[in-house]
C-alpha cells in the first residue's frame, strides 16, 4: 500500500488503520491527492483540507478523523453523498444528514401539491461499501421540479 500511495495517494483508503494514522503517510497521500499540504499541520487540519477540496477525501482518513463531527461535516459541505463514508453514527446524525441535502430542515411542515407517495430509502446508501448512485438520485429527486411535488 506504500508503493501505491507513493504513486497514487487514493490508495491510502486501502490502508490498514495503523498506515491512515502515520502523519507521514497522510500527508504523502493527500499531497499526492492535490491537497496543499503543510508540514507544521496536524492530522486534524491536514484531512480538513482534504475533505474541504473533496468531500470523497474522507474515505482516506482514519476511523478517528471519519468519527470526528467537524471532519464529517466539512466533508459533508463540500460533497453531501460523502456522509456515507463517516463513522460513529455520523452518517444517520441529523445536523450532517440536514447539511448533505438528504434530510429537509423543514421536511415535517412540508405540504406536497400533490398526494401520492413516492417510496425512497435514502439510509441503505449511506453504507460505506455502496455506491453513490442512491444518494445522488435522492439529491435529484429533490431538485426535479415535477418529482419533488411528491410526498
Amino acid at each position: 500500500v506504500t508503493l501505491a500511495t507513493k504513486q497514487n495517494g487514493e490508495a491510502l483508503k486501502y490502508a490498514n488503520e495503523s498506515m491512515k494514522n502515520d502523519k507521514d503517510m497522510a500527508f504523502m497521500a493527500f499531497r499526492n491527492m492535490g491537497c496543499k499540504v503543510e508540514d507544521h499541520m496536524s492530522m486534524k487540519d491536514l484531512v480538513l483540507a482534504a475533505v474541504q477540496r473533496d468531500g470523497n477525501n474522507l474515505r482516506a482518513a482514519s476511523d478517528e478523523m471519519r468519527e470526528d463531527k467537524e471532519v464529517v461535516m466539512a466533508a459533508v459541505r463540500n460533497k453531501g453523498p460523502s456522509i456515507k463514508y463517516a463513522k460513529g453514527g455520523l452518517n444517520q446524525d441529523a445536523d450532517c444528514l440536514k447539511l448533505s441535502g438528504l434530510w429537509d430542515d423543514t421536511e415535517a411542515q412540508v405540504t406536497y401539491s400533490r398526494n401520492e407517495k413516492a417510496v425512497l430509502s435514502v439510509k441503505f446508501s449511506l453504507a460505506e461499501k455502496t455506491t453513490q448512485y442512491a444518494s445522488d438520485f435522492a439529491l435529484a429527486m429533490k431538485r426535479d421540479l415535477f418529482l419533488k411535488n411528491f410526498e
